[in-house]
């Protein structure tokens, strides 16, 4: 059996995780604390096996709350650029992932109806709504769709992908316009697939289907068929056939390329190919009244839906989680420092220091350290003589172990600062 799953279906999937997030609480994480087991310049490749999501849940340090707002439909970034040859729109082509559309330096997305013979030269302006761009002289003709706004372009825009939204509304933009004004069913090319042979002149173009009024002309060189120009695009057609007459020769052929449903701009996600999902988290210094510690760094972003606070089966709903154990001390000696080994004097309990606060220690525990539990009263000590007395035991916010980790990236070590804002963008593939 050979089958294949469509550009469709991946569309809906990325719509129905942007969907999710709205009704689900879905947080980005940050964990991992200590450099990877080689060096940081040998970073782990993350693997879909449930070792890899249980360690990511010990190690994770906080978590922040996802806003459907703080989501987007994205296609990759392909820019403008004059000396490149672009792929012109063709329904019999399977485009995702070539260059069939283009952003320019002003953020004005077209796509490529017609290319022209060789490179584009000419760089597509025009804000046409009811039709598609005239040639800029290059033989290339180009479909305006819409321009990127200033929160999109802050929140979304990257050097490899960019935003793409389909308007439910009119919202006033020229985007709107176009989705509106999109002629369903239209034809606005028709490829020669035989020239043909012994043209003296050129044969009239008869275009059959389920549509109404395309027409079109034939140009003739060497006696055949080198070229059909459409002089009225009709609409409504779902199938559509081009057949030759007169003009003293035989044999010419060509194949109508019809629209995509709803007409070229109707449907920008669909038509670019949307399956893909970019998220947009800022981590702003030490934010959630400290949650997220500034002395130290982190290599791991992930995921996780629907966690619930700490002891309970309540799915957290806070903007953001301390997700650390922490240790309240008195009677300290000497300085406890992020990422240090820490060690009970009475229980033997092991941990990794993810921050200093005064005299309250957060930390982690994972397969390296076991999983004793510290105990209060007891003495904890770090080596080069630090120690200490555990006043009390504090748990973290989010409950370690639930949720569904659905996304895992790790990284060489990003530091973090008071004054510091992450701008994290995290791309998923549908």
């Amino acid at each position: 059996m050979v089958a294949i799953v469509t550009k469709e279906i991946r569309v809906q999937n990325a719509a129905n995780f942007i969907s999710d997030v709205g009704t689900n609480s879905m947080y980005l994480f940050i964990g991992r604390s200590q450099q990877w087991p080689s060096s940081d310049s040998s970073i782990d490749t993350p693997v879909d096996k449930a070792l890899d999501k249980q360690t990511a849940h010990q190690r994770m340090v906080a978590a922040k709350k996802l806003a459907s707002s703080d989501l987007s439909h994205s296609v990759p970034r392909y820019n403008w650029v004059s000396g490149n040859t672009y792929i012109q729109y063709d329904d019999n082509t399977a485009l995702a992932g070539t260059q069939y559309y283009v952003l320019t330096d002003e953020l004005k997305c077209y796509k490529c109806i017609i290319a022209g013979p060789g490179a584009s030269v000419n760089k597509p302006t025009g804000t046409t709504t009811n039709n598609i761009e005239a040639d800029g002289g290059d033989g290339y003709r180009w479909k305006y769709l819409f321009t990127l706004g200033g929160v999109q372009a802050t929140k979304f825009l990257t050097s490899a992908y960019m935003p793409v939204k389909t308007l439910a509304s009119d919202d006033g933009s020229l985007q709107w316009q176009v989705q509106a004004n999109a002629d369903a069913g239209a034809i606005h090319q028709i490829i020669v697939t035989a020239g043909g042979t012994g043209y003296t002149s050129a044969p009239t173009v008869t275009i059959t289907g389920d549509g109404t009024s395309a027409t079109a002309t034939a140009t003739v060189a060497g006696g055949a068929v080198t070229g059909v120009t459409i002089t009225d695009n009709g609409g409504n057609y779902e199938n559509a056939t081009v057949s030759f007459s007169g003009g003293a020769g035989s044999n010419a052929a060509a194949r109508a390329v019809l629209s995509p449903k709803g007409g070229h701009g109707s449907d920008p996600i669909n038509e670019l190919s949307g399956f893909f999902v970019m998220t947009n988290c800022n981590l702003d210094g030490a934010e959630g009244s400290g949650d997220f510690p500034i002395d130290n760094d982190y290599r791991q972003i992930g995921l996780v839906r629907n966690p619930y606070n700490h002891g309970t089966t309540t799915t957290s709903t806070a903007t953001t989680l301390n997700a650390n154990k922490s240790l309240s001390l008195s009677s300290v000696s000497g300085t406890f420092t992020a990422d240090a080994l820490i060690t009970g004097g009475t229980s033997g309990a092991k941990g990794f220091v993810d921050s200093v606060s005064g005299t309250t220690i957060r930390y982690h525990q994972d397969s390296t350290t076991g999983f004793t539990p510290f105990q209060g009263s007891e003495s904890v000590t770090q080596t080069g003589g630090v120690s200490a007395t555990i006043s009390s035991l504090g748990d973290p916010e989010i409950d370690k172990h639930s949720g569904q980790v659905l996304y895992l990236e790790n990284r060489s070590a990003i530091s973090r600062a008071t004054a510091q804002i992450e701008d994290i963008k995290l791309v998923i593939e549908f």
